[in-house]
């Protein structure tokens, strides 16, 4: 019997911190999004921070991070990334509140 193999899938979480909270990052980046094979979700911190979770092939996931940092690089004072270990299958890239 052949299977056929599941497709390699990462998540990774990023929180920017910056000037990245009332400069429309959330929109343009589910915009972003629209343009790789990518799901997951952006959301604002309370504490002024954004929060991305990107999920998809990890090439994908890193054009994708890398094309919001290039579209934010002014507004991104610090990034901290890091794999989400949960197995959780996203299904669109949504701004969750």
């Amino acid at each position: 019997m052949n299977e056929t193999p599941s497709p390699i899938r990462e998540t990774i979480r990023v929180i920017y911190s910056g000037r990245v909270q009332g400069v429309g990052f959330r929109f343009t980046t589910r915009d972003i999004a629209t343009r790789f094979p990518v799901t997951g979700f952006v959301r604002n911190q309370p504490d002024g921070s954004v929060e991305l979770v990107a999920q998809g092939d990890p090439a994908a996931v890193r054009g994708f991070l890398d094309a919001v940092t290039e579209r934010f690089r002014w507004n991104i004072r610090g990034c901290d990334e890091s794999p989400v270990t949960d197995e959780t299958e996203l299904i669109s890239f949504e701004i969750r509140r």
